[in-house]
């Protein structure tokens, strides 16, 4: 009896195809179709502020009311009191500078958490997406934009009133900071839009966080006018670690990695050292959310 003998699959090339063993499914990464989503999933983002600018208006009135109210409060303040900045508004450029981005940063959540409620978010995680971290990361990419563009305003309205502007090479650092701030800030917003149950609890999150924080830090006040307790919160606070560096740099024409930014209650904190703290609070961020939004993904 004859029996007849099944070929071996091959290609156009004739090499032979190999079994895949108990129909497993083979997952392949690619990673043109994840930049392909997402950039589609940015430019809906950007589609949205352009239908409603107000979000982008606002992020840019605030800060500039901050620069010329406050401005013009400590005008007549005596000369060297706030270290060597010239006058107050370039002492605060650097707080709100900061204070802006960590803000919108900080609302990041807030889209997604949008997206969960009214039910786009489960049509996304069902749909064939190369990788679902693409809707984490268009949100990044978005919330860093919109960062970058109020600080542009920030330092061009700072300089009008007298703060002066950086040379080239420390105005790419403070774009530098501000952007591993953003990072850093943006993730554990998604984690917390991911984590809570609506965007109620996520909104009183951010109020109750947002003002303690700016007046913990040095963007209102050197660490030399507060309390020692205060002192000590500040100097834990990872915002004061993004303000210092922009500051020395306004203040500084020629610093260095090297140059001391900040005398705390635990020690001086050199210029590579604020940058060290805020990477690593950026990456801690990261790591952070990473259990959550497998488990949010899955």
């Amino acid at each position: 009896m004859s029996q007849t003998v099944t070929p071996t699959p091959a290609d156009l090339n004739g090499s032979k195809v190999l079994p895949n063993p108990g129909n497993t499914p083979v997952s392949t990464f690619n990673v043109n179709e994840f930049i392909q989503e997402t950039l589609a999933l940015t430019r809906r983002l950007f589609i949205q502020l352009q239908r409603r600018p107000s979000t982008l208006i606002a992020g840019i009135i605030q800060p500039v009311m901050w620069l010329v109210l406050f401005g013009a409060l400590f005008q007549n303040m005596p000369q060297g009191l706030f270290g060597t900045s010239q006058n107050y508004g370039q002492f605060l450029a650097a707080g709100v500078i900061v204070f802006t981005a960590f803000s919108g940063a900080l609302n990041a959540g807030l889209p997604v958490m949008f997206d969960r409620e009214f039910g786009f978010l489960n049509r996304l995680l069902v749909a064939p997406l190369a990788s679902r971290f693409s809707i984490v990361l268009a949100s990044a990419i978005f919330i860093a934009t919109m960062s970058l563009v109020q600080t542009a305003v920030i330092i061009a309205m700072s300089a009008v009133l007298g703060a002066g502007l950086p040379a080239p090479i420390g105005l790419g650092l403070v774009v530098a900071i501000v952007v591993v701030l953003v990072l850093g800030v943006t993730a554990l917003s998604l984690g917390l839009a991911f984590a809570l149950p609506g965007h109620i609890e996520l909104i009183a999150v951010i109020f109750v966080s947002s003002l303690p924080l700016l007046f913990a830090s040095t963007a209102l006040a050197p660490l030399s006018f507060m309390p020692t307790w205060l002192q000590v919160v500040a100097s834990l606070n990872p915002l004061s670690y993004a303000i210092e560096p922009i500051r020395y740099i306004y203040t500084h024409p020629n610093w260095l990695l090297g140059s001391v930014v900040m005398h705390t209650p635990f020690g001086t904190v050199t210029m590579a050292i604020a940058l060290l703290i805020l990477v690593g609070f950026s990456t801690a961020g990261l790591l952070a959310i990473r259990p959550l939004l497998k488990r949010s993904f899955a």
